[in-house]
């Protein structure tokens, strides 16, 4: 009888144990989503800091372009607005996937303004918005492959059967859209310029 119990009270210990480092794996995973989703929006930040100060360089040569100016300052203010909706990464996703185009389009008045294009200030800025762009792909993919694995564990066997009674669930990926692919690259207002 003695031996039975040990038996009983070693698998059980041995349940127990497997379910506690299942469940620290899980947190790991999901913590790694959380930082990489708070880089993404520290880039996504600095984004949106550097827009105003696009638009004013721009609307300086291109006052006549006024229909852009206003479309990249909605762009920002919906943009702004998913800030709150954490929960949301696809509404937020397609918000900053519409602010990258309407960017793109903003850069690319610097064409039809050579004086622009040569400003000082606009190439700054330009620079700053490409190294931004840049940060803004490095985070993404941290954070898609911190949603991949955490994804990949809530779904596969034995990590499935921790993860449903504790509340760990599927992350939305956020994507590089198919409107962000086609954005005109942002530095070649630079490269274009004397």
């Amino acid at each position: 009888m003695e031996i039975s119990l040990i038996i009983a009270l070693a698998a059980g210990l041995a349940v127990l144990v497997w379910a506690v480092v299942i469940f620290n794996r899980l947190v790991r995973a999901r913590n790694l989503v959380r930082a990489g989703f708070a880089d993404i929006d520290v880039q996504l930040q600095k984004r949106h800091d550097l827009v105003p100060q696009l638009v004013e360089a721009v609307r300086a040569y291109a006052g006549f372009e006024q229909r852009v100016l206003e479309d990249v300052t909605r762009l920002r203010g919906e943009a702004r607005q998913q800030v709150d909706r954490v929960d949301d990464v696809a509404g937020r996703d397609a918000a900053e996937q519409a602010l990258a185009g309407g960017l793109g389009r903003l850069i690319l008045l610097a064409e039809a303004y050579p004086e622009l294009k040569a400003g000082e200030n606009f190439r700054q800025l330009v620079t700053e918005l490409t190294d931004v762009e840049d940060d803004i792909e490095q985070a993404r993919r941290f954070y898609n492959g911190a949603v991949r694995q955490l994804n990949d564990r809530v779904q596969h066997v034995p990590d499935r059967f921790v993860a449903g009674p504790f509340g760990f669930g599927e992350e939305a990926f956020f994507s590089a859209g198919i409107e962000t692919r086609r954005a005109p690259d942002v530095g070649r207002a630079l490269r274009a310029a004397p």
